[in-house]
């Protein structure tokens, strides 16, 4: 989320620093009122600050980003962590810290363009500068800007430590043919990622993802130089400093190709499958006939029986 245009914030408060909030609000002009279960509700310029007795402490309001960074955080919590939430949080998993490999995908639920599948290995040193540089799930990045700008520090930070597998939609559309399952085809996938990153970081001890279905059907896909390692899934993996370096890799890949797929028809290709893809799939197959969704979509998507259906109309 672009910091800037955040309109909440919470954050836990002790008793003094209560006080020593509203004298710098009174001193701003602040107007005062009761709340229940708060000390008091503060409001100005459609901002609102709320201290529980509980100890949060709610921001809410189109000023709140201004209000956080040059007013509570400087004169009253004495630290900066507005916009930083996702670092912070991630020092306190301390596994991320240790040698091991991150895999994750983009493009899985996105009508057009392909499936891209990256894996990334870290070392204590380079975990923590990916922290510090501030790399995060990509899912949690709006501005594709900021991710191509992260995926450029990514591989600087790790050097040759990742793989990337861009799976097109006409390869994306045989392949599912095969596996008729996206959860087998995305352990494909994952296995080929984690293999090709294996065979330029071979003594890595373990590798995690996100949760999408049963860890043995990626185990029985690895080949010789992947069955030694340790094999995690969880969910929200993309807290792991690795993964969310695999998945910003994947994105960038995915977003690239999109683009370049769109030249190739002569349209933008919007993501995600929304009733705007929808038309943009209908108006490609006026112009150049159904087989041109083979090329730039995933054709077993319930969407791509409607875009027919909707272009014989």
């Amino acid at each position: 989320m672009n910091e800037k245009k955040r309109t909440s914030y919470t954050v836990k408060v002790t008793e003094l620093q209560v006080a020593a909030l509203r004298r710098e609000l009174e001193a701003a002009g602040w107007e005062f009122s009761e709340k229940a279960y708060a000390h008091w509700c503060a409001r100005k310029d459609k901002t609102t600050v709320i201290p529980y007795h509980s100890g949060k402490l709610v921001v809410q309001g189109r000023g709140t980003a201004d209000f956080v960074q040059f007013l509570l955080e400087p004169k009253v919590l004495g630290e900066a962590r507005f916009g930083y939430e996702d670092i912070l949080a991630a020092k306190e998993d301390p596994a991320q810290f240790e040698e091991h490999a991150g895999i994750d995908e983009s493009g899985k639920g996105d009508f057009f363009g392909p499936l891209v599948i990256a894996a990334a290995v870290v070392t204590p040193e380079t975990a923590q500068a990916l922290v510090q540089a501030g790399v995060m799930d990509s899912k949690r990045i709006r501005d594709d800007r900021k991710i191509a700008a992260l995926a450029q520090t990514i591989r600087q930070r790790l050097g040759d430590s990742t793989a990337v597998v861009p799976i097109g939609p006409e390869a994306y559309n045989r392949l599912y043919g095969d596996f008729q399952n996206v959860n087998r085809l995305l352990a494909w996938g994952h296995a080929r990622a984690l293999e090709d990153v294996l065979e330029k970081h071979p003594g890595c001890p373990r590798a995690l993802s996100d949760q999408f279905g049963n860890k043995t059907t990626v185990e029985r896909a690895l080949m010789t130089r992947g069955r030694g390692i340790k094999l995690e899934q969880r969910t929200k993996a993309e807290s792991d400093v690795a993964v969310a370096a695999a998945s910003i890799l994947a994105r960038h890949e995915f977003v690239r190709r999109l683009e370049r797929l769109g030249k190739d028809v002569g349209a933008t290709l919007p993501k995600g499958a929304n009733p705007h893809v929808k038309q943009v799939a209908v108006d490609l197959v006026h112009r150049y006939g159904p087989d041109v969704l083979r090329k730039v979509a995933k054709t077993h998507f319930k969407t791509h029986a409607q875009v027919l259906d909707a272009a014989r109309k």
